[in-house]
């Protein structure tokens, strides 16, 4: 591996931009959305029963978009109930656009917001530690298992915390997905950063299995146009890259036959699928619920 490749995660402005930039040439939001619409009611149909306060923990809450769907749909289903949605996010920035978009945002006057800045890893040291521990009727956790260390330890917590009827939402990229090749076949190419690890909902189901939890899994097929990749000097193509490989500058730093390999493999047909003069990677999602 060429010394001048470094991690995205080591440049937080760039990281953040080439995610936005993912956003915006994904479907993974819609994704999310069909989801929430077409599978959440059922999922969440008995998590209020017999409760006068639902509540609802969000671990890696972001800005908010996706909770608030959540939590329309809770409210759809049990319309009236007060609902405490604490929120574990641990950046300062992505909390203060949570709190701007709660701010501007009608008919959340039954929900009232917490928000801890701290990882998951800090909460569930800080909860541990107390006498009594608060007990959740829903918990999420959206697209945030990549930056735990030790992932079984963090299922076995997290399903300690449900109360009757309650489930876990997991989500995160499929076992079916190009990331799932992509990262198989070049992380060790690749540079390594000890805060983020490669796993797909095939790794989750084992380590759901080992531990005797019983979950469903929904996949939903999600892609994202990574078209601008092969123009040379395209300032998307390079953020895209970037976010891809999760290296920083990875089009001029990356070794030439690297990056010649990477390039081939993502438009063939287990990677990616041409339509209409477009390369549109394979981003399916895993939905997986964890029931009490």
């Amino acid at each position: 591996m060429a010394s001048s490749m470094r991690s995205l995660f080591s440049d937080h402005s760039r990281y953040v931009e080439s995610f936005r930039r993912f956003l915006s040439s994904s479907t993974e939001h819609q994704c999310m959305q069909e989801f929430m619409d077409q599978k959440l009611p059922g999922i969440i149909a008995r998590i209020g029963d017999t409760k006068s306060e639902i509540k609802i923990l969000s671990i890696g809450g972001g800005a908010g978009e996706i909770d608030l769907q959540i939590l329309s749909k809770v409210q759809a289903q049990y319309p009236g109930i007060h609902i405490n949605n604490e929120v574990v996010e641990p950046s300062g920035e992505q909390i203060a656009k949570y709190k701007e978009l709660v701010a501007k945002t009608s008919n959340l006057e039954n929900i009232k917001f917490v928000w801890h800045k701290e990882t998951s890893s800090e909460y569930q040291n800080r909860i541990t530690g107390k006498k009594e521990i608060q007990k959740w009727d829903f918990i999420h956790m959206i697209q945030m298992l990549y930056y735990v260390k030790d992932i079984p330890a963090t299922l076995k917590f997290f399903h300690s915390l449900l109360a009757t009827n309650a489930k876990i939402l997991i989500i995160l990229v499929s076992g079916t997905s190009g990331w799932d090749k992509l990262w198989k076949k070049y992380r060790s190419r690749l540079p390594q950063y000890d805060l983020c690890q490669y796993v797909t909902s095939s790794d989750l189901s084992q380590m759901l299995d080992k531990l005797g939890i019983k979950y469903e899994c929904y996949d939903l097929m999600s892609t994202m146009d990574i078209s601008d990749c092969f123009i040379d000097g395209n300032e998307n193509g390079d953020l895209l890259w970037d976010f891809l490989t999760e290296t920083c500058n990875f089009n001029t730093t990356a070794p030439p036959d690297l990056k010649a390999e990477i390039m081939k493999d993502l438009q063939e047909s287990e990677f990616s699928i041409k339509k209409e003069g477009k390369v549109l990677f394979n981003n399916s999602l895993s939905f997986i619920v964890v029931e009490a």
